[in-house]
Formats: structure tokens, sequence, C-alpha cells
């Protein structure tokens, strides 16, 4: 039980952090403005990790490295503190992989969530900062599916459809995760 706790905590934590580090790198790569309630946000929760590492790592054209980094060594920590309280010697070997596959679980679980405050947003049509930053960050993935499937009775099914298939990737994702740790 109480292992079952600690890696509840530390996903939490480890997941905050990391999808704080992401949302970062997309916010930059997407050239959207930090002078808003969510990039206020990321920065608290980002500074102290990605500053410091943003004096050694240059970025790398519109990416910023720096962030990609902070993620990554986020759930290196995180990976490595569940191992240590599981005791499982033997896992060490795996941990970059653990690492890689939590940074990939966190961003689909991440772009799920926009999608969801997305779709609950465009119910209300509020128009705020905070509403124009999620729709600019959800616009991209949207596009190609909004390309393919029409509106039906004038209502934009495209989120559903792309949370179905993020849904399907969280799936894969387990069961690569899965097949490379046995």
């Amino acid at each position: 039980m109480l292992y079952q706790i600690a890696s509840f905590l530390l996903d939490v934590l480890g997941g905050l952090i990391t999808g704080a580090c992401l949302l970062r790198l997309y916010m930059q790569v997407q050239r959207i403005s930090f002078s808003n309630p969510v990039g206020g946000l990321v920065f608290a929760l980002t500074d102290w990790l990605v500053m410091p590492l943003r004096k050694v790592i240059p970025p790398v054209g519109r990416w910023d490295a720096s962030s990609l980094v902070a993620a990554a060594l986020t759930q290196l920590v995180q990976y490595a503190l569940a191992l240590l309280l599981l005791g499982a010697a033997a896992a060490w070997a795996w941990l970059p992989w653990m690492a890689l596959f939590g940074m990939a679980r966190v961003s689909v679980s991440g772009l799920m969530g926009l999608m969801i405050v997305y779709a609950v947003l465009s119910w209300v049509q509020t128009r705020s900062a905070l509403a124009d930053v999620i729709g600019r960050l959800c616009e991209p993935p949207l596009r190609p599916i909004r390309k393919v499937l029409p509106l039906v009775q004038g209502i934009d099914l495209s989120p559903l459809v792309l949370l179905v298939l993020l849904q399907v990737v969280l799936i894969v994702l387990g069961h690569l995760q899965a097949g490379v740790l046995r």
C-alpha cells in the first residue's frame, strides 16, 4: 500500500513537471506568447529546472532543447525513485526506456487534457486569453482530422475523433512498454 501511494505521488509530481516542460516546448514551437495565465503557470512550474539547463544546452532551431532535456530528466528521476522504492536492482538498465515511454505517455495524456478543455470551452463560447491559448495549442493536431471529417449538422466532431485516436496511442504505448521491459 505504501509503495502504491508513493508511486502515485511520484506520477503526479513527475507528470506535472514533465507536462509543463513539454508544454513550454510546444508553446515555443507554436510561437504562443507566454504573457497569459497558461504561460505564467508553465514558467512558474519549469523555470527552476529549465533556466539552469539553458545555460549549457543551446536551442536547436525553434526547439528549446533545455525544456526537452528537463522533461527527460524529470522522468528519469521519477522512475529512478520508483525503482529505489521497489528495490528492483535488475531494472536499472531499462531506466532510459521507462523515461522515454513516460514522456510519450505524458505528452499524449496532456494533449487529451487540452482537447477536453478545448471541447468544453467551445460549448460555452467564451472569449478569453485562456480559450485563445488552448485553441492555438489544439488547432495543429485537429487540422488533419478536419480535412477528412466534415461537420455533422454544424457540429465539429474532430476533438472526439482525436481523443479516441489518442486513447488508442496510449494503449499501443502501454503494450510497447510492456514488450520492451519483458
